[in-house]
This record gives structure tokens, sequence and C-alpha cells, in this order.
């Protein structure tokens, strides 16, 4: 298996390599050569735990790995860091399974791959004897910061850097950051929101100069947000997992098709579902939900991706983005796989804030439907589905909820359904109790934390309890046009 850029004709590379490299030179994302298909039949895998079935996934994407390293990381990835031995349960509730993907450390989707991609790092670097320090740089919206920092921390020759949105994270997400230990860990807050972050870092990425002035110091740039490939794979895995748990207990017929709803900012959760469709897995629709900030939406509707709007924060805030970065590697394959019209969109994107497809383009995107919520909608559905269940779900999940009713409503599809549930209500606690009409005016996240536990029953996790009383380690911050010299600052250039 061996990797390309979505924008030029670049010689393939090794999985190895495009772990490490995190972006292609051309400022394009890696892709396969050829998505692998399944040789076996889906159903046939139903009876693996998460662990083997994560080692049979990503063996088909990563084959010039040592396999039996590959499968020993896997289960020091997913181990007893993860508070249910299932990894990712599976809740049905209120016409839908909701995959329950926030057991992990951090509390949150991110999880389920910032677990292994330390691992395939280390890996890859040990593949391709690689000498230099490695340099872990990531803008965050909330999670992947913490889960990034939470799996990279300690790791022997790589150090990692997150810059995260100042006033665009909840108190926790903050403070999970900002507690985190580990003398290779560096975290910054910027003054600006999400998307400043994340061009900030890849015009860091693009800039050729920086990176000879690394590796003249013996560093080498990656990335742990989901451009890169060894992010993305993972993520294939627990959709694999959801179907063959319906499989399992008999909520569909072997071959039945699914649906799938996923509250969605950056594009690579769904962009992994849609993976896993190519590889073999039954899905029927994607159902792409966005919170006020539907620039998806939009485009899902007209073929306009369109930027040129001003950004809202909102009470799900990971998914407070206008740039969705892995959108690129979908236009790549409804493309034909044009890297010339995908760079060409790239460009129209950076200099007028937005890009068009094509009607051959479009068409290719009947499997998707694009919906949104409101923050009225968002806390509606929290309410909704507390009453009808006792069930306690974040504001992301939520946005996802109330599109995928809007959906069956305008349908009348009643395909059973996985509900991507990509974080615990805990790390938002505020919110979710003021949409249950729990009186948190005035208090803090923290105290939000204890009255939601105590009027709706749920356990708060160790995790978010033991926050309040740990040290700051740090308190950094700059501008976007900072950002590079705050990071030669932590590497001591």
């Amino acid at each position: 298996m061996e990797y390309k850029s979505t924008r030029t004709k670049t010689q393939p590379i090794s999985s190895s390599e495009a772990i490490i490299k995190g972006i292609s030179q051309d400022g394009g994302l890696y892709v396969p050569v050829e998505i692998p298909k399944l040789d076996i039949p889906v159903a046939s895998l139903k009876d693996l735990e998460y662990k083997d079935l994560a080692f049979d996934i990503m063996k088909r994407f990563f084959t010039d790995l040592n396999q039996e390293d590959l499968k020993n990381s896997i289960y020091n990835a997913y181990d007893e860091k993860f508070d249910t031995p299932t990894i990712v349960p599976i809740t049905y509730k209120d016409g839908a399974h909701f995959l329950e993907l926030f057991h992990g450390p951090t509390l949150a989707f991110k999880d389920m791959a910032l677990s292994i991609l330390p691992e395939l790092m280390n890996l890859s670097l040990k593949k391709q004897e690689v000498k230099k320090e490695i340099v872990i740089l990531t803008a965050t919206s909330g999670d992947t910061g913490k889960a990034a920092l939470e799996g990279f921390a300690n790791k022997e020759s790589i150090k990692i850097v997150v810059f995260f949105p100042k006033d665009g994270v909840s108190e926790i997400q903050k403070l999970q950051m900002i507690t985190q230990e580990g003398d290779n860990t560096f975290v910054v807050a910027i003054e600006g929101n999400f998307d400043d972050a994340q061009s900030g870092v890849k015009t860091i990425f693009n800039d050729k100069a920086f990176a000879e002035k690394l590796e003249s110091e013996n560093f080498l740039l990656s990335s742990a947000n989901s451009i890169n490939i060894g992010r993305l794979v993972p993520q294939i895995v627990y959709y694999f997992y959801g179907y063959l748990n319906l499989l399992k207990n008999n909520k569909i017929a072997d071959g039945e098709k699914i649906n799938v709803v996923v509250p969605t900012g950056n594009f690579g959760n769904i962009l992994a579902a849609y993976y896993a469709k190519i590889m073999g897995l039954p899905i029927n629709k994607f159902i792409c939900a966005s919170n006020d900030n539907n620039v998806l939406y939009d485009f899902f509707t007209t073929g306009i991706y369109d930027k040129n709007r001003d950004l809202k924060i909102t009470t799900s805030p990971s998914m407070d983005i206008l740039l969705s970065s892995n959108l690129e590697r979908l236009l790549y394959t409804i493309s034909g796989e044009d890297e010339a019209l995908v760079a060409k969109m790239m460009s129209d994107l950076n200099s007028t804030g937005k890009y068009e497809i094509t009607p051959a383009m479009k068409e290719a995107l009947t499997d998707f439907y694009g919906g949104f919520a409101t923050e009225a909608e968002v806390n509606a559905s929290i309410l909704d589905i507390y009453n009808k269940e006792k069930y306690v779900i974040d504001t992301h999940t939520a946005v996802a909820m109330h599109v995928y009713k809007k959906y069956v409503a305008e349908t009348n599809d009643t395909t059973q359904t996985l509900i991507a549930s990509t974080a615990s209500p805990f790390k938002f606690s505020t919110n979710v109790a003021s949409a249950l009409g729990i009186d948190v005016a005035n208090i803090t996240d923290f105290e939000a934390v204890n009255k939601l536990s105590e009027t709706c029953g749920i356990e708060i996790p160790d995790r978010v309890s033991k926050l309040l009383n740990m040290e700051i380690k740090h308190n950094n911050s700059c501008t976007k046009t900072e950002m590079k010299s705050i990071i030669e600052k932590f590497l001591k250039l």
C-alpha cells in the first residue's frame, strides 16, 4: 500500500513515510493509491473484539510496518486507559444506535485514533530509520489537542506543540490541555479562532525555509490532526465495529445497509465512514450534521464551498470550523482522482475563500445528506432525549440527533442508523445542564458538573474530578503571526 498527494502526481510513498510527514510538500493530503477492499465477507469479522478488528483493518493500510509490532501497538493503545473493555459501547435510544466514542482518557472520540497514532509514529520512525526528533504540530478546536497531548506525552524522540483558540474551547477542555504533564509537551492559546490556528499550522508546514531551519537543528515536523493518514485510518475501525455489533445482535441482516450520522467540523470523522464504505461496509447514507457554522450544509446543498462568513461561537465548539481540511480527500475521490482540479480548488479557496465543484462531482455526492442545528435546536434535542430515555448527550451529539430527526421527517427513511456520539456530556457540563433546565447561572463548569451528576444520576468520570486539583503547566499565548517564533522558543532554537 502506497500513498500519494491529493494535489500533484508525485511519486507514491510508503505508509510509514506518509505517517511521519503528515502532509505532502505541495500542501496536499496523503491518500492511499487505492483504498483496500475487504477480501473476506464483512460478517466473518463479527466475533472479533475491538483490538483484533482494528488490526484486521489497519494492516490493510499500513503494509510496510512490521505486522507483529503493529498488532502489539494496537493492544497497547486500546487497553485500560479506556473505561470499558468493549472500547466502544453501542446504546439504542430514541430510534437510533449511539456509537459511544468517548470512553477513552480524554472523554472524546479523538482518543480512538490518538491512542494509536503515537504507536504508529514510533513504528514508522523505526521503519524509516529516522534519527531526527519529530515535532508534532497540532491545531485544535478543543478535543484533538488533549487527546494528542495524552498520547504523545513523554514519548521518546517526539515533541508536541498544540495551539488552541483562546476563547473557543470549554473550561474543562482548556484545563485538560494546560495541565498536561510531560517535558516534551507545549500548549499555546491563539488569540483568534480555530481556523486561525489551523491555517497558521498549515502555513508553517508549507514554509520550506522554516522546515530547513528545523532540519538543520535535527527536527522534523509532523502532524496529529486528521490531515495525517495515521490519524484517519484508525477512525475507520469503529464504523465497522458498530455495524458488526448490530449484525451480531440481530438488529440488521447480513449485507443490510445502515445510515451513519456524524457531527462534523473538519470532516475527518465522516470521511472515515466514507472510506469504510469503499472498503465494503454496507452504508446507505452519510448524514453530515453541522452546527450554526453550516458551511458544509451549504456545500452539500449547492456544490459551492464558501468560507466567507463570520465564524459563530457555539455550544459545540469542536465544530466551530469554517475550513474543513479533510473535505479535500473527498474532492480527490469524487473528481476521479484529478490532482490538478483539486489543486485549483484549494488555490481558489486560499485566494477567494471559495470554490465550486463540477456537476459530475456533485452527482457523486448523492450518498450524502447535509443538515444543521441551531443553538435552540441543540438544546431541544438534549432535553427531548433526556425526557424520553433519561439519556444524557453532549452538545455535539445533540447536533447529530437533531439533523437525524430532520432527515427522517423529510425522507421517511427508517434504515437502522448509527449516530457518532463524540464526547462525554461532562466536557460541556454548563451547556448540557442549561439545556436540561438546571440552574447554572453564575457558576463554574465544575460546579455544573456536580449539578448535572446529581440531577441526572450519572457518575462523574474520575478524569474530570481530578482536573481541579491539577497544576497548570502551560500559560502561553500568541497571535497567528507569532506561531513560528513561539515554536522556536520551545525548541530552544
